[in-house]
């Protein structure tokens, strides 16, 4: 099949990217960042976002079969990337594919989704899902909560903080739920979802349910971390977060993404999808996770480079 990824320069587009190779399908990436380093060599060709020019973006995509979507934004960061100017850029995507016969959509969502929402991160997501549906394009939506693997960012700086700080700080008592997925678990079910033309939302998450403390107790633990964890009133930790944000150059958490965490929207009551533990991947990585930290913002803005770490 031809199939076109978003972002597989990226962290979850990548592991997509390969799965596709491996199946022997022909695969074209769309990117913010054409001329980067292309990890897949002369195997998939690039092509720019070109959002603004959306009939260069419907001549991309055309005569491909599928379309894996990636495309969104952990956070606000005027004038570079905002939720309102990702949302927009995702309706101008998804019209371009319908038009361009697209007749497969795979979508990566979020974990309770809620176009209600005060948080732009949850109501985005809500109302992607909701035009996807307006397009008449045959669809299946993931929705994951928190993704690991090599190259993650939360685990890690989780893990680079246990190492390197004195003093670990809980959000409030620690006791909200989340059930990480392995980013491969996840690329696996997206490609599987590549054929067939019946509409899906599936939950994706991984094997485990934990409560956020006790998350970061096992990830110290595997390490050897010495970190004294303690619950602190969420402002207090979030303060604390930004000056250390401040530090490092980047956006540890937002406060928005502290709230989300707290109201569990990284917790579902369903199934498990994917069948990778993450206390099994910390132990086995416990020597490399956390020994530099990943910084998100260097992630996005340098895009020649692709990521950097400190």
């Amino acid at each position: 099949m031809r199939i076109a990824v978003t972002g597989a320069y990226g962290f979850s587009g990548k592991y997509i990217a390969r799965r596709l190779l491996d199946l022997r399908h022909e695969v074209i990436t769309l990117t913010n960042s054409p001329h980067r380093a292309n990890p897949f060599g002369e195997s998939i060709k690039a092509f720019p976002y070109n959002f603004s020019r959306p009939h260069l973006l419907e001549k991309s995509l055309s005569g491909f079969d599928v379309l894996i979507n990636t495309y969104w934004v952990r956070f606000d960061k005027p004038p570079h990337f905002t939720f309102a100017q990702a949302l927009a850029n995702a309706k101008v995507l998804f019209d371009a594919a319908k038009r361009a016969g697209i007749r497969r959509l795979v979508h990566i969502s979020i974990t309770n989704p809620d176009r209600s929402s005060d948080l732009p991160y949850f109501s985005g997501k809500a109302e992607m899902e909701e035009h996807i549906k307006k397009t008449g394009l045959s669809y299946a939506i993931l929705r994951p909560a928190v993704l690991f693997g090599k190259e993650d960012i939360l685990i890690n700086n989780i893990a680079w903080a246990l190492r390197h700080l004195p003093v670990f700080g809980i959000y409030g008592d620690g006791c909200y739920r989340l059930q990480p997925i392995h980013v491969d678990d996840l690329a696996a079910a997206a490609v599987a979802r590549i054929e067939g033309k019946a509409n899906e939302t599936v939950d994706a998450i991984g094997p485990e349910t934990f409560h956020y403390r006790g998350m970061v107790e096992m990830i110290g633990r595997e390490i050897g971390s010495r970190a004294l964890i303690v619950s602190l009133p969420p402002m207090l930790a979030y303060q604390g977060i930004r000056v250390l944000g401040w530090i490092l150059g980047d956006v540890v958490n937002t406060r928005d993404e502290v709230r989300g965490l707290m109201q569990e929207r990284l917790y579902v009551d369903s199934p498990s999808l994917g069948v990778t533990k993450l206390s099994y991947w910390v132990r086995a990585s416990c020597q490399e996770i956390g020994r530099l930290y990943t910084s998100e913002l260097q992630r996005r803005l340098d895009r020649m480079s692709g990521h950097h770490s400190k």
